[in-house]
């Protein structure tokens, strides 16, 4: 599907100056030796302290990527035991082991007399967040975030064997949800249906191992002194640049400033559907009731139509995605087994990340595709940089990378739209969804909040808050009467309560520096998308605000930030329906 077919020098893994070449993770007893070396070297001048900043630094490298490989496999098929066995010795028999060390290295690196000369540019954000490592790290917390890691996995597995039969054919939840799509309302209820019902199946056992969690959590944060789990995430995610507070402010300025306007759009919707009411099922169909959009047949065809977008933007962008196809870093298609969701997992040691989705056949496949490669691309930008840390920014970062990656591409969708009028749905279906993020993101991140400081609450109390915070910010305009046993469990589906706690605000903090990014390239195109990758070539280096700016945006989730950006998507919008 490309212009020209590409076949490219594959990336090498850069010699090890540390471990041996031919060095495998099998055991604690073969990482021991070299833990133990890191841990009692004498450090006699400061090109000592940067040589072995530099060998822990591989020794990460190593492990994360080892970790990487374990977790993939896993999650590509949740039902062979075999591969889950081997994520979970990763996580009960070496990590734990490791935890202790890496708390010993970073009191070694700050009490070094040698510290002060390190580059301050380079070192200043990583030696910062070793800083904070050192004030969370508690050994009795090791067996508790063990035990934790160990529940987080669970959650996958549960999902991933959740199957509905529709028509005779058995089939996951995903592709199930391609019938929300459907013009025949009937048929959009009845899958609607069975997939609610079907999570109802373990609504249980999904909040037992919810509160299973919530507790396990809640107990680390008061062993490191916290007075709830909330506080403790704060710091441990790095968040330098703001508070608790700055997120309920986001929180009020996303009802005050987003919700009315995607209250308009539900209403429209009601209006072209010729509805009395809205209901949950007619919020996906096409409001001019034409087909779903099918954008691709099978996932080799919606991942050289991507490398093509990607060619048209920038031949940088291309090739990483041609790179991965050709090293295998893909597994795109929705099956039987397979865990939900999707995700870009950096590996740290060949620097050429792995793409995991499931995709069936719809234009939310295309835009996962979209924002994980603007996530992969992020991995390549990153891959020379020294330190390993420095590969991983926050996800107020990571994200920007990977929202903007899906407007800087949208001029170029005819690729898997030819058709116009497919090209302008597709668009004003992406760009109503832009919108609608941010209610999701504050309801799952208000929710978040309410469950940590009240980590005692009962189940009841639970699903009554929830319901309580998802009323505030959505569907206001849905008619939820019948339904009212599953509306308190919506947010079970949200794997990031489960397998990454208050991981989810920074989606909306980063969906705004991706309308920016995008409404800048309108203007200026080629400094845009120059900004955009000098931003992320930056790693974390710089602070949040600085890599910011480096992309020609702001940091900025402020009341009147907020309503210039919503004024200029509800612009485009608009535009849309002149075409």
């Amino acid at each position: 599907m490309e212009n020209t077919p590409k076949t490219l020098a594959l990336p090498q893994r850069k010699t090890r100056q540390y471990l041996p070449e031919d060095f495998e993770v099998t055991d604690w007893a073969a990482l021991e030796p070299y833990f133990e070396e890191l841990k009692t070297r004498a450090l006699n001048s400061q090109e000592d302290l940067e040589k072995w900043i530099a060998d822990r630094s591989e020794l990460e490298s190593v492990l994360s990527e080892n970790l990487a490989w374990r977790y993939i496999k896993m999650t590509c098929d949740t039902q062979d035991e075999a591969l889950t066995q081997a994520f979970q010795f990763f996580v009960t028999e070496i990590e734990p082991k490791a935890s202790p060390y890496d708390d010993a290295f970073n009191r070694k690196l700050v009490e070094s007399p040698y510290v002060q000369g390190l580059d301050e540019q380079r070192f200043r954000i990583y030696l910062r967040g070793v800083r904070r490592a050192i004030e969370l790290f508690r050994e009795e917390n090791i067996p508790l975030q063990t035990e934790i890691s160990t529940k987080q996995q669970q959650y996958g597995a549960i999902a991933g064997a959740m199957m509905v039969t529709l028509d005779g054919e058995e089939m996951t939840l995903q592709r199930a949800a391609d019938r929300l799509k459907q013009t025949d309302r009937a048929v959009r209820e009845e899958a609607y249906l069975a997939i609610q019902n079907r999570r109802l199946e373990d609504k249980e056992k999904l909040d037992d191992l919810y509160t299973e969690l919530i507790q396990l959590r809640h107990q680390v944060a008061v062993n490191a002194g916290f007075e709830n789990f909330r506080d403790y995430m704060f710091a441990a995610l790095g968040r330098f640049d703001y508070g608790p507070e700055d997120t309920f402010s986001f929180h009020q300025a996303i009802k005050e400033k987003v919700v009315p306007v995607t209250r308009q759009l539900d209403r429209e919707r009601k209006e072209l559907l010729g509805l009395d009411t809205l209901r949950p099922w007619d919020m996906d169909v096409d409001p001019s009731l034409k087909p779903p959009l099918e954008p691709f047949k099978q996932g080799d065809e919606l991942l050289s139509k991507t490398i093509e977008i990607f060619y048209r933007l920038d031949s940088f962008l291309g090739d990483c995605l041609v790179t991965m196809r050709e090293m295998g870093h893909l597994d795109l298609e929705s099956r039987k087994g397979k865990a939900p969701g999707g995700y870009n997992y950096p590996l740290d040691e060949i620097g050429v990340p792995f793409i995991f989705m499931n995709a069936t056949s719809s234009l939310r496949d295309v835009v996962t595709l979209l924002h994980e490669g603007g996530h992969a691309v992020h991995s390549f930008l990153t891959r020379d940089l020294p330190l390993n840390a420095a590969k991983h920014p926050p996800s107020e970062v990571a994200e920007l990378a990977s929202m903007s990656m899906e407007l800087l591409t949208l001029d170029h969708w005819d690729i898997f739209f030819p058709n116009q009028e497919d090209l302008v749905r597709a668009k004003r279906q992406h760009l109503e969804g832009v919108l609608e993020t941010f209610p999701w993101v504050a309801t799952v991140d208000k929710f978040q909040h309410w469950v940590y400081e009240n980590p005692n609450h009962t189940v009841e109390e639970r699903h009554q808050n929830w319901v309580r915070i998802f009323e505030e910010f959505n569907l206001q305009e849905v008619d939820w009467s019948g339904l009212e046993h599953i509306k308190p469990y919506i947010w079970q589906k949200q794997l990031h309560v489960y397998e990454v706690p208050f991981y989810y605000v920074e989606y909306a903090m980063a969906q705004l520096g991706a309308v920016a990014v995008w409404k800048r390239f309108k203007s200026e195109p080629e400094a845009a998308l120059e900004g955009y990758k000098n931003a992320l070539s930056l790693g974390y280096t710089a602070t949040i605000g600085e890599i910011y700016a480096a992309a020609g945006i702001r940091f900025d989730f402020s009341p009147a930030y907020i309503q210039s950006l919503v004024d200029f998507v509800k612009g485009e919008l608009e535009q849309l329906d002149v075409k």
